[in-house]
């Protein structure tokens, strides 16, 4: 907001800004590298909130899911919330408890599970993850993965060598919501259903997934002391859609993961700007 401005509930620009920090840092700041978030109005592309830098690009980690779900239904591989039940293949990541024994495209989302991912990833192969991401205009489109990694189709969003910025996750989302991507309107549905969070921020419906990797070091590798982490999505109320991003990359490792500690800040500072657009 230009300097003086009020919002819609008479506060000055600068105590909105104050509270915006409070609320995504808390009384205790991290030592944040790079931080940012947006939120804008579907409709009309206002910015409602903005703090940071949103342009810089970077890992999407587990956020990648959502394009790969509208990937997944669009070609048929994924049927419904349901279906396809898939068993963890040999060498699978399963040292989280909750990616262990079958997933349905429901618990992937909701449990974030790799293993998945990579298993819709070999069998939708990298032309049509390069197709489906050139027609997305998805970050770096780079799904070439990590020089002198194997496999580059199970890890190029993991920490590897595609990227976007944030903004460009609130302009993906919003192009998604608004019918503009070549998927089907299937596709769409069934990937909203799979991101409905049980939070309601001033009384709006929240959808939104959570991403957690690592920013590179001096040799260009994910440096897991330069942990990231994002929560991107959006919510509805009354006919009304505002889309949002939250990403945060500290120079230490901390105990709590970014992914969570970005859905955390996230919906506490989107309860302030929803409710003022009431």
């Amino acid at each position: 907001m230009p300097a003086g401005k009020r919002g819609r509930r008479g506060a000055p620009a600068w105590a909105c800004a104050v509270l915006l920090s409070a609320l995504l840092l808390g009384p205790a700041p991290a030592r944040a590298m790079e931080e940012c978030f947006l939120v804008t109005d579907l409709d009309t592309g206002r910015v409602l909130a903005k703090q940071g830098l949103c342009a810089t690009r970077h890992s999407p980690a587990s956020t990648f899911k959502i394009p790969l779900s509208l990937m997944g239904f669009d070609a048929g591989i994924l049927k419904g919330a349901g279906q396809p039940v898939l068993d963890p293949p040999p060498g699978a990541d399963t040292s989280r408890a909750v990616t262990r024994g079958p997933q349905t495209p429901q618990s992937w989302m909701r449990n974030s599970v790799v293993w998945y991912s990579q298993v819709l990833a070999r069998e939708l192969g990298p032309e049509r993850i390069k197709a489906y991401l050139d027609g997305f205009a998805y970050g770096t489109l780079n799904i070439s993965g990590t020089p002198g990694r194997a496999e580059p189709i199970a890890h190029f969003w993991l920490s590897s060598s595609l990227r976007i910025s944030p903004r460009e996750q609130v302009d993906f989302l919003r192009r998604m919501l608004k019918g503009e991507l070549k998927v089907s309107e299937k596709a769409v549905t069934e990937t909203m259903a799979l991101l409905a969070q049980e939070e309601q921020p001033a009384g709006w419906q929240l959808f939104g997934k959570t991403g957690t990797g690592s920013s590179p070091g001096a040799d260009g590798l994910p440096d897991p002391n330069r942990p990231l982490g994002w929560f991107v999505g959006f919510a509805q109320k009354g006919g009304r859609t505002a889309v949002f991003a939250r990403f945060i990359s500290l120079d230490q490792k901390g105990e709590e993961g970014l992914g969570a500690m970005a859905r955390r800040q996230a919906v506490g500072a989107l309860a302030p700007v929803l409710a003022a657009q009431q």
